[in-house]
């Protein structure tokens, strides 16, 4: 036990420095390695089996249609269909907002690219509107969020392979409450918006049926996108990763020749961005190894005696975990968080009944809180550096929009039908 707390609190201080978390993973696991006189070896071993799998690819792929979609024209379309559907009046851009990020959601898989593409064109359009600078950052950042949640998802995709559990599985199970917090968001930014008297300024009109049908016909190759990449995986055309591949030749396809707003310099950037994006993953290979020593040590039955000793209630340790996860997104990745304590948390609520599926959610969730807050939120520093603002100022207005994403994360714990209805409805039961 004395070692086990060496090498946490290595890790702890190596985290708290500022240590690139892939080197503060690696070195605490050497180690451990050599406390318990296991050859180095079992890092290289570990490195190349986490990265062999074939599902990995989903990842790189969608990063690489999200960005292909974003400066395609296919974002913009997207933002054009929800402004029609929303209308013009008091904090209708904030809506829009909304309701576009929770589309391209459906796209990206990912949070912060979901902010960049939808932020950087509704949050000078908000400010010329009226509203303030750090609400136009917080709504933006705070939608954008859903790219995680709403499938198709890249933590989704991490977590079925670190726990295997079915992808497909995940992706349904993220519809509902996907749907729950955008709209608890879109109360929140009309609330707001409505309060301090944002919007209402700029040139528009109510919503208009004809008009309405109009856009969406103009837009129906941007929204034509989720319905191919979702149909196909759910209809058994293709698995996840073929639907990346489809997507991305999707995007090209119709941002070169039906938008015709993709440029070989456009393509080349994307798949510089994605390359950047993708070597996150490079962070799997020493967290394998890094998982494999906490069975080692037991750690799982660890924690599950201390949390057990605290309360037995299954809401209650819930919450618990909850709080966790939250705290530790504040200062650490989203995609290292699911690698590290998935294989911690899963064992004890799995004893306690809880679904691995509802569990992955409950995880993307926190996940996305994390988003949000500071020293590394991911969208915050996109959403501020769109705005031109500090950080801080954000942070600030972003507080009621993740009490929307608290109130989701109860409504999972409270209510995990809810969740786990669709997935058990195409599916079945898990056994």
């Amino acid at each position: 036990m004395s070692d086990l707390v060496l090498i946490c609190l290595v890790f702890t201080v190596l985290t708290v420095f500022g240590v690139p978390l892939i080197a503060g993973i690696g070195i605490s696991t050497a180690l451990a390695l050599y406390l318990i006189d296991i050859p180095y070896t079992l890092l290289a071993q570990s490195g190349f089996t986490a990265l062999q799998p074939f599902p990995l690819l989903t990842i790189p792929l969608f990063i690489l249609a999200g960005r292909l979609m974003e400066v395609g024209g296919m974002a913009t379309r997207m933002i054009d269909v929800a402004k029609s559907f929303v209308g013009n009046y008091r904090g209708s851009l904030g809506m829009v907002t909304v309701i576009a990020c929770m589309m391209f959601a459906a796209l990206s898989g990912s949070g912060p690219a979901t902010t960049a593409a939808i932020g950087s064109v509704m949050i000078p359009a908000m400010q010329r509107d009226g509203y303030s600078p750090r609400f136009a950052a917080a709504v933006s950042a705070s939608a954008g969020a859903l790219g995680s949640m709403i499938p198709p998802s890249n933590l989704m995709i991490i977590y079925g392979l670190v726990s295997e559990t079915s992808i497909p599985r995940l992706f349904l199970a993220g519809f509902v409450p996907g749907f729950f917090i955008t709209a608890l968001l879109l109360l929140t930014a009309y609330i707001i918006a409505r309060r301090k008297g944002y919007g209402g300024k700029a040139s528009g009109q109510h919503f208009v049926l004809r008009q309405c049908v109009a856009v969406f016909w103009a837009g129906k190759w941007a929204l034509g996108a989720p319905v191919i990449i979702l149909g196909g995986i759910y209809g058994g055309a293709f698995t996840p990763t073929e639907a990346a591949a489809v997507a991305v030749f999707y995007s090209l396809f119709v941002g070169l020749f039906i938008y015709r707003e993709l440029t070989m310099k456009k393509v080349v950037d994307a798949l510089r961005f994605t390359a950047l994006m993708a070597g996150l993953l490079v962070l799997l290979a020493p967290a394998q190894a890094f998982g494999q020593l906490t069975a080692y040590y037991d750690v799982p039955t660890a924690v599950q005696g201390l949390v057990t000793s605290l309360t037995q209630n299954r809401i209650l340790i819930m919450m618990l975990i909850g709080l966790f996860y939250i705290v530790i997104g504040t200062f650490m990745e989203s995609l290292a968080q699911i690698i590290l304590f998935t294989a911690v948390f899963l064992p004890l609520v799995k004893q306690m009944g809880v679904d691995p599926v509802l569990f992955g959610v409950f995880t993307v969730m926190t996940c996305e809180i994390g988003f949000l807050t500071p020293p590394v939120g991911g969208n915050l520093n996109v959403a501020a550096r769109i705005t031109g603002i500090s950080i801080e100022q954000v942070s600030v207005a972003v507080l009621p929009f993740i009490l929307a994403y608290v109130v989701g994360l109860l409504f999972l714990i409270l209510w995990p039908e809810a969740t786990l209805f669709l997935p058990n409805l195409v599916y079945g039961p898990m056994r």
